[in-house]
């Protein structure tokens, strides 16, 4: 699955902690932008719970392109 936006992107720096519970880029930590910096961390241990990973890759200025890897399982719907 891949997950693609055009917003400000991320800096090569802050890529290792943006899934860490509540950690917040520069950018983003004055209060008038929202956000707890918990949605990537718990987004991260639900892939993980399924036995997948996730990976980012961002552009400052240009946008960030998010990669979900889950394992292929058993049919268990019709």
């Amino acid at each position: 699955i891949e997950i693609r936006d055009t917003g400000i992107g991320i800096e090569a720096q802050e890529l290792p902690f943006i899934f860490e519970r509540f950690y917040r880029t520069d950018a983003s930590r004055s209060r008038e932008t929202g956000g707890t910096g918990i949605g990537l961390a718990v987004t991260a241990e639900v892939i993980k719970g399924h036995g997948g990973r996730i990976e980012v890759q961002s552009e400052p200025g240009v946008g960030s392109t998010f990669t979900i890897y889950l394992p292929k399982g058993e049919k268990t719907l019709g």
